[in-house]
């Protein structure tokens, strides 16, 4: 049975949406930023809160 994918501590910078879950492979908390803008498609994993919180507020689309 696969894992499930739980975020808890949910917030929202501008198009930015930052969940913490629990990595699959090493079952390390994992800060995930996601972009939630139509066609942007960015997101990345950082081990730390803030690196997340900064990568959202300087977060800029390429889609217009």
């Amino acid at each position: 049975m696969p894992a499930r994918d739980s975020f808890h501590s949910v917030m929202r910078i501008g198009p930015v949406q930052i969940g913490t879950h629990r990595d699959r492979t090493g079952g390390r908390t994992v800060h995930a930023a996601v972009c939630t803008a139509d066609r942007c498609g960015w997101s990345a994993d950082y081990s730390s809160r803030t690196a997340a919180q900064l990568a959202a507020r300087t977060h800029r689309c390429t889609v217009r």
